[in-house]
């Protein structure tokens, strides 16, 4: 396989299990926010921390495929 090849596929499947989790948390967020209003503030401290973290994971992709 060519480098090319090769980075394209990693940044491929590397972005997309962060891309489906961000979309989890939020949807998880705005359900629990739906049903508590009172919890905004701890809730939306909690989902943004856990779309940091899956975002890390799409950055440590992209960084592994400029890397190849």
């Amino acid at each position: 396989m060519s480098i090319t090849l090769t980075g394209g596929i990693i940044i491929a499947i590397g972005g997309l299990g962060p891309a489906i989790g961000v979309g989890i948390i939020g949807a998880k967020a705005v359900e629990a926010i739906g049903r508590n209003p009172e919890a905004n503030g701890k809730i939306m401290v909690a989902m943004l921390l856990g779309m940091a973290f899956a975002e890390a994971i799409a950055i440590y992709a992209l960084i592994f495929a400029f890397m190849k």
